[in-house]
């Protein structure tokens, strides 16, 4: 996988999805004595960055002529609906396998687009144990939400449309969860601007990559409880995304739970945004000073908006 598929995916893409603005967050700049802006995932169809992967590898595969008779995929939430909305252009049968207690918003979404949904996981993990078991039982195309070249391309796309609108800056924040936002990120901001540094963002109770990169090698964890309900869980011991985030990510962070829930009330409150705990993480990371941002030009991903009514009116309380 190079840049030249990331320029290949926006071409597939361009047609079916939103290009999300850009802003400068006049309240994230005062904070932090730099000048911040965010690229607004949020405002992405299905509201979250997860469409660019899940549409590209959909239309990837079928350019490429795969048989496509049944589609299988595990999510915490926001692949499937973006894989459910994917599908149901293409009227692609679909199953998608989340954790039981995976955001109602989120659920309700995926069944909305006419996927089958089984949301009988005990947690992300399980839920992608079962989704690759019921691909090994009935054949059915398994598209992961981060371990797929062509989902990786879709995400780096965000990168080609960040370095358009604003040319100079010299550090993207990333949230990362099974990485493979930030490995399409990181893939095209090298090719674009070396220099620029890529900045990963894990919560602190689930890093499994910032563990592993300091082991060299990826390890298992044992996950903890995160209202960055995206970013839990163990990425797949095979996945593409570690090799990327060692040789193209340059720092890794964590956030924590307090730090995710002041990103989501600031957004809401500063800049009248919505956002969920995953799609706040890079928010937070700046907010609370995990990096230091002085004086810098830097993009942070708000990566997505799907948060639960009860959950944002509890934070916002």
């Amino acid at each position: 996988m190079d840049p030249a598929d990331i320029l290949a995916a926006r071409r597939r893409i361009g047609p079916y999805l939103r290009r999300t603005p850009l802003v400068e967050s006049l309240w994230l700049s005062d904070v932090s004595e730099a000048r911040v802006w965010l690229k607004l995932e949020s405002l992405q169809l299905s509201h979250s960055f997860k469409s660019r992967g899940a549409f590209n590898a959909v239309i990837a595969r079928l350019e490429r002529g795969v048989p496509l008779k049944r589609v299988v995929t595990a999510s915490a939430g926001n692949h499937g609906r973006a894989l459910a909305a994917a599908c149901e252009r293409f009227r692609l049968p679909l199953v998608v396998f989340t954790p039981a207690d995976a955001p109602k918003t989120k659920l309700a979404a995926i069944t909305r687009h006419g996927a089958e949904l089984r949301s009988q996981g005990q947690d992300y993990d399980d839920a992608e144990r079962l989704a690759l078991a019921h691909s090994r039982e009935t054949g059915a195309e398994f598209i992961s939400p981060y371990n797929d070249a062509d989902v990786v391309a879709g995400a780096g796309t965000v990168a080609l449309e960040l370095f358009e609108d604003m040319p100079d800056l010299d550090g993207i924040v990333v949230p990362i969860g099974g990485g493979g936002l930030v490995s399409g990120v990181a893939l095209a901001a090298k090719a674009i601007a070396p220099s620029c540094e890529v900045i990963g963002v894990e919560a602190e109770v689930s890093c499994a990559f910032l563990t592993s990169v300091r082991a060299g090698r990826l390890v298992e964890i044992v996950p903890g409880a995160t209202i960055a309900d995206g970013l839990g869980g163990n990425p797949d011991p095979a996945t593409i995304t570690f090799a990327f985030i060692q040789k193209l990510v340059d720092r890794m962070v964590t956030v924590s739970e307090d730090d995710l829930a002041a990103a989501i009330v600031g957004l809401a409150e500063s800049e009248h945004l919505i956002a969920e705990g995953a799609g706040a993480a890079a928010v937070g990371a700046i907010l609370r000073q995990r990096i230091e941002p002085r004086g810098r030009i830097l993009a942070a991903l708000v990566t997505g908006g799907n948060i639960d009514r009860a959950r944002l009116a509890a934070l916002l309380r």
